[in-house]
């Protein structure tokens, strides 16, 4: 078994958070940030097992700003 690092984003949408990760592609849900993240790693090993090749490179994560209203 080899192990590897992902990553994860995690947005609280309405009472869910909403965990993916952006180098496999995979999204999951949870009633909290803990629940949220075991459901993403075990929907990324699950596709992993099946498409073993999935993994992309990694991200590149930065900031910016953006303007609101006017």
């Amino acid at each position: 078994m080899t192990l590897r690092t992902y990553s994860a984003v995690i947005q609280k949408v309405g009472e869910w958070y909403v965990a993916s990760c952006p180098e496999v592609g995979t999204v999951s849900q949870g009633h909290s940030v803990e629940k949220a993240l075991a459901n993403l790693k075990e929907a990324t090993e699950l596709h992993l097992e099946e498409f073993p090749n999935a993994v992309g490179e990694r991200p590149i994560l930065t900031t910016f700003e953006a303007a609101i209203g006017a």
